[in-house]
């Protein structure tokens, strides 16, 4: 049989052989005439005893053999005394084992779960059945007959059963009839269904296209897009123009659903330099507490250390390191004020820095507190400082609540315990993070935040270190000097050169940046191929896997991530009768790939082996290796650095082949050697912070293959990435 070709099967299941509970991917057995068929699919709720109709296609597998793959799947329940009974004993119901379903089965028959569902009294009267028992079972009956109806009734709009049982946790019993009051509710923040799926079900039950619900859901659904986007809010002139072309409605109704969305306090409205800017609440809420939160630090500062300068003195002369002028400066604000933000490029000194405060801190007694945005961020600042450096997650002890959301532990009621908190990479920190940091922050605790503001910002919304930088309200030290030893590094001298709008040193021959000219892409790819996979380990003794990271600007095209991962994989991780292979959606993993996590997931849990020591949460930007592939569980199991980690289906969406990656996913992780290609496809990607991002995450060796025009157009265009915020304003002004 073809793999490609969709056939039908039908017939009762005779077995459930595996369920995971999280994403409902089930492994049945359906009878089919004289034969078995295993069956592995999405398929919610399925139970021994009922009839299907499964739509899909054959597949083989090495060591179970033939499978079929649904792609799609209709139930009934079971009708005949003997299904019912199969069905009941095979634990469709909780409370109910084989004894109690043949008691009841012999006393109702064929009417046996009609009874069950619908006259829990008359079950009851069943001798060792009460009635809160009874009643049990109804329930249950009822909520297993309501996800079918919402599974029929979501799959006739194309949704998938997943998706169907994520709405069902989050509605209930009410779900249909919220979705036929309003479709839109599909689409709020949180939800897997775009706008458009929930669009085409208000076309169907005849929602007017200039309707207010339509309206006030594209204005959420736009503020919401450039949330991902990397907005806060939006100018609202900006924002209404863009949801009437987006909905094709008149600019005056958006104004008026607009206005009563302000009214109702579902979005708010600010004015900064006289104009309007329309925010999500929840983000709005976030940078008025930053602003708020910092204007207070400024205004109660923590007890000055009046003798900063003899502590710098003796720190000098304990470690036998001579601070420069700014570093000293940096030093005495971080001391005497205990506000500041600690910026500067690479080589100019900062680690240097922050170790002076903290060895200060710490001979005054102080408790010191390190974080940042991402493990490996962390894992560096304990190696370049001695000291013990968690993720600010981790840090703020995240946990889940009843909405299976993110929150933490750590905050107003329950802070930190120290003297001092350091952040490093800000730059990587987002505006709902950073939020949380600040309500975790005892009072009277300093706080030095560290970053680089040349690079990219946050992932996430907003743009908090740029922010509290132009604010010009908060301390800061620019660290500009590059120290002798980083002089010799072509890597740290280029990246200043870039950041000042001059051409990199691209003809040196004989230091840690080398240019390989290329200007056809198709060669370009080749010979990035050739260096991840021979010249460099066979040179320097890289590990393709461990110490080499092709960074590239986009994801598109032949130098974009997509081809670039198949090619670098099947020159590094070809494939063999060795090696596990598993498909998920578009996305294929081999035993031995290279992977990346792209959102953060608080629910994977990880096992440090080394300590033994358990925890959860895997964070966007982790990389790791694909250790082990189950076929039949369809999970893997995946080492980052030296955790290891169980993904199944519910968590492989947010996984990425990253033998390449993006600029922007790369940010928080240094590598040993950096291939980059650079040539120019699209303007908008090819802006200077973004060289400059690139070029400083290699430590010993970069190699940028591409054109010089490329390179000198990405120097001369400074035009960052604009984001709107309104953390700034909110800084400035009384």
């Amino acid at each position: 049989m073809s793999n490609n070709e969709m056939y039908e099967v039908c017939g009762p299941v005779e077995r459930v052989v595996y369920r995971n509970e999280e994403n409902e991917y089930t492994v049945i057995e359906v009878g089919c005439g004289d034969e078995v068929i295993t069956a592995v699919g999405i398929m919610p709720l399925v139970h021994e005893g009922e009839e299907l109709k499964l739509i899909g296609s054959f597949t083989s597998h090495a060591t179970y053999g033939q499978q079929f793959s649904v792609s799609a799947f209709e139930r009934s329940m079971p009708t005949s005394v003997i299904g019912i009974l199969k069905y009941l004993s095979g634990g469709a119901v909780k409370g109910i084992g084989p004894s109690t379903a043949a008691r009841l089965v012999k006393e109702f028959g064929e009417n046996t779960l009609e009874i069950m569902e619908n006259d829990p009294e008359r079950v009851s009267r069943l001798k060792g059945i009460s009635l809160e028992k009874a009643k049990s079972f109804s329930n249950q009956l009822k909520a297993s007959s309501g996800i079918r109806e919402l599974l029929a009734y979501l799959g006739a709009f194309g949704i998938n059963a997943q998706d169907a049982i994520a709405l069902w946790k989050k509605f209930g019993s009410e779900t249909i009839h919220i979705i036929e009051d309003n479709p839109f509710s599909l689409c709020t923040d949180g939800s897997s269904i775009n706008f458009e799926t929930a669009d085409m079900i208000a076309k169907k039950r005849d929602v007017a296209a200039d309707s207010s619900v339509r309206i006030r859901a594209g204005l959420a659904y736009v503020l919401r897009h450039n949330r991902r986007g990397g907005h806060t809010c939006l100018p609202q002139d900006k924002l209404i123009k863009t949801t009437a072309g987006f909905l094709e409605v008149e600019l005056v109704k958006v104004e008026s659903a607009l206005e009563s969305m302000v009214t109702d306090g579902t979005l708010v409205r600010d004015y900064f330099s006289d104009r309007e800017f329309i925010f999500l609440p929840d983000l709005y809420s976030s940078e008025s507490y930053i602003a708020a939160r910092m204007k207070m630090l400024l205004r109660y500062p923590v007890a000055p250390m009046s003798d900063a300068e003899e502590l710098i003195v003796k720190v000098e002369k304990r470690t036998g390191i001579k601070y420069a002028e700014l570093q000293k400066k940096a030093i005495t604000e971080a001391l005497c004020k205990g506000l500041l933000v600690l910026t500067g490029g690479p080589g100019t000194g900062k680690t240097t820095t922050l170790n002076g405060i903290i060895n200060i801190l710490k001979s005054k007694g102080q408790k010191v507190l390190l974080a940042a945005p991402t493990g490996r961020a962390a894992q560096r600042m304990s190696e370049l400082t001695g000291c013990e450096a968690k993720t600010i997650h981790r840090l703020l002890e995240v946990q889940w609540n009843r909405d299976d959301q993110p929150e933490f532990k750590k905050n107003e009621m329950n802070m930190l315990n120290c003297d001092a908190l350091i952040v490093d990479e800000l730059s990587m920190v987002d505006t709902v993070l950073f939020e949380s940091v600040l309500r975790a922050l005892p009072l009277g605790c300093r706080i030095i935040l560290v970053g680089d503001s040349d690079q990219l910002p946050s992932v996430g919304a907003g743009n908090v270190l740029a922010d509290l930088v132009a604010s010009e309200t908060i301390p800061v030290v620019a660290l500009k000097e590059i120290f002798r030893q980083s002089e010799q590094s072509l890597i740290v001298t280029n990246a200043h050169r870039i950041v000042k709008g001059i051409m990199p040193e691209l003809a040196v021959k004989d230091n840690d940046f080398f240019f390989l000219s290329c200007t056809n892409q198709q060669a370009a790819r080749e010979l990035i191929v050739s260096l991840c996979s021979e010249r460099l380990p066979k040179s320097y003794g890289f590990s393709p896997l461990s110490d080499i990271q092709v960074l590239t600007p986009g994801r598109k095209g032949i130098l974009g991530t997509g081809e670039l991962n198949q090619a670098l994989r099947e020159a590094l991780n070809p494939p063999s009768k060795q090696k596990d292979e598993i498909t998920f959606g578009f996305n294929t993993f081999r035993t031995g790939d290279k992977v990346m996590q792209v959102k953060n997931n608080y629910n994977i849990s990880w096992l440090r082996e080394s300590t033994g020591e358990f925890g959860e949460g895997i964070f966007n930007g982790d990389i790791g290796i694909i250790e082990q592939i189950d076929k039949v569980s369809r999970r893997m199991q995946i080492r980052f650095d030296d955790r290891s980690a169980i993904y199944d289906g519910d968590c492989v969406s947010d996984l990425e082949l990253s033998y390449a990656c993006t600029v922007h996913k790369s940010q928080g992780n240094e590598f040993d050697a950096v291939v980059m290609p650079v040539i120019k496809n699209s303007q908008y990607l090819f802006y200077r912070n973004l060289l400059y991002t690139g070029v400083t995450r290699a430590k010993k060796l970069l190699i940028i293959v591409g054109s010089k025009d490329s390179v000198e157009y990405m120097v001369n265009n400074n035009v960052r990435t604009l984001r709107y915020s309104g953390l700034r304003d909110m800084l400035v002004r009384e």
